[in-house]
């Protein structure tokens, strides 16, 4: 792993509050507080940051937008990179879009003086959301890019038709306290929110209604949190939320998907986890075709925690890497590169190899995971998502297709109707027997045999999902964050480091 601190990436020392990598990992952007109580969003590239070798020529900072009349709280790429979202305490949500972006050799003067004064990439607002009545605090775009959903301290969550902006297609009024998370399940059929009121709440989308509410390991939890940012799983089975307690300790708690069992943990953390970020790659091993993932947890206690479901503990633990409260993590979409903001106005980079963390499935492989997780490719341009072909069909009232579904009928009323099949009568090898005496003394021989599994058996034990590991390796006692310490020098300095660390 190599850790990097770029002196360069600021807010002029004010807080940074979000930050997020841009889909084609050219570019982050970053956005918190600017100067004169302002909010500020500022898109930068990324190719200066990952450099062993800094180049004059190259641009660093490519647009600076200072719209916002108070702090930013979120900054959010859509999937497609074409737009770019902003939210915070000036209850407005700007949508923006790339206008114009320059052209040609940059000059280490043009450089000198795009730094804070002249943008090489021009963004403008599309639209501007104003329908919340209170400070903004995170936002999240749905797969396929159709909603926008935003979290607000006015204990609401708007959901926002991104092909028709500012419409809006739902407000979500449950929660009793902040809103301060949101996030949207990959495969598109659920979101899910965090609130101060010590709830975590599952929404359906194909209705918006409420579809499970999680309190027990939020009841010890005091509302210290500025965010409260969760995230799914890459496959969508887990979702983890920040700032939990578990035996008096902060921890992430782990629900699973469609019964939403509670009953799993990460642990070690000294202060409330903040923020939780996936790598948005499903991972597999070189020497194992075991797959996995990998999730970094930011915490009030200024530490990063980088898990991988394929160990039982954290792959690293950064600890003291600010000197504040960690605020918003970030995957790059090729999975090797994480980047944290912090309150204390800094950012910090990790870099790892694809020995560390495991090599991403192709597009090719993760559509077949998806395809037969859930029965199709999940993310689609409606998010609708069919987990059960007979009883999709029969709420819709679909004719299938001929050999859509076998062993079916159509009702007088136009349902299709599943006809129950008798249990199948499977012969087997008797050569294994049961030797049994009766009452009087005689011997009776009873043939054992095991039945061959069925298809769904089957399936049951060759699915292949990352998360195989979870049962035993999540809950774990706290790791040792000494181990992992960051040298002072790094933290004090605040520059730019070519330290390579292996842990």
């Amino acid at each position: 792993m190599r850790l990097l601190k770029p002196s360069w990436l600021h807010h002029d020392g004010n807080p940074i509050f979000s930050i997020d990598i841009h889909p084609d990992d050219t570019r982050v952007v970053t956005g918190g507080q600017g100067n004169d109580s302002v909010g500020r969003v500022v898109i930068w590239n990324m190719q200066p940051i990952l450099s062993k070798e800094e180049d004059a020529t190259v641009p660093k900072l490519l647009c600076q937008l200072d719209h916002h009349n108070a702090c930013v709280n979120c900054v959010r790429w859509s999937n497609s990179g074409k737009s770019l979202c902003s939210g915070g305490d000036d209850r407005v949500i700007i949508v923006w879009k790339l206008v114009s972006r320059f052209s040609g050799n940059v000059s280490t003067t043009a450089q000198n003086s795009a730094f804070g004064k002249t943008n090489l990439e021009q963004w403008k607002p599309s639209c501007m959301l104003r329908s919340h009545t209170g400070d903004i605090l995170d936002l999240a775009w749905s797969p396929g890019d159709r909603y926008l959903a935003s979290a607000s301290v006015d204990n609401t969550v708007i959901v926002w038709d991104a092909q028709k902006f500012p419409q809006i297609v739902t407000t979500l009024k449950e929660h009793n306290s902040l809103v301060k998370g949101v996030t949207w399940d990959p495969v598109g059929k659920y979101l899910a929110s965090q609130s101060d009121d010590k709830t975590l709440k599952i929404w359906r989308v194909s209705d918006w209604e409420l579809e499970h509410s999680v309190q027990d390991p939020f009841v010890e939890c005091g509302g210290t949190t500025h965010v409260l940012r969760l995230d799914w799983s890459p496959d969508g089975s887990y979702l983890v939320s920040a700032h939990a307690m578990n035996g008096g300790g902060p921890t992430a708690h782990i629900l699973q998907r469609t019964e939403w069992k509670t009953n799993k943990d990460f642990v070690g953390h000294r202060k409330a986890v903040v923020c939780v970020k996936f790598n948005n790659n499903i991972l597999q091993s070189d020497n194992s075709r075991m797959q996995h993932c990998c999730v970094a947890l930011g915490s009030r206690d200024r530490s990063v925690s980088i898990w991988s479901t394929a160990l039982k503990r954290p792959l690293v633990v950064i600890k003291d890497l600010f000197t504040n409260s960690v605020m918003d993590l970030s995957w790059s979409s090729c999975g090797t590169v994480m980047m944290a903001c912090s309150w204390d106005g800094s950012v910090a980079v990790a870099q790892f190899s694809w020995k560390e963390i495991g090599k991403p499935l192709s597009p090719e492989e993760k559509a077949n995971f998806y395809h037969k997780q859930y029965g199709k490719s999940a993310v689609s341009e409606n998010c609708d998502i069919i987990q059960n072909l007979e009883v999709f069909l029969a709420k819709s009232k679909v004719v299938p297709s001929s050999g859509a579904v076998e062993n079916s009928r159509i009702t007088p009323e136009g349902v299709v109707e599943v006809i129950p099949q008798p249990e199948r009568v499977v012969k087997g090898p008797i050569d294994k027997q049961i030797e049994t005496r009766t009452a009087d003394g005689r011997r009776r021989i009873t043939p054992k045999f095991l039945l061959p599994p069925t298809d769904g058996e089957q399936a049951v034990t060759t699915k292949s999902t990352f998360f195989n590991a979870l049962q035993q390796s999540l809950t774990v006692p706290p790791f040792r964050t000494s181990e992992f310490k960051i040298p002072s020098w790094i933290v004090e300095n605040h520059r730019r480091s070519q330290v390579e660390e292996t842990y």
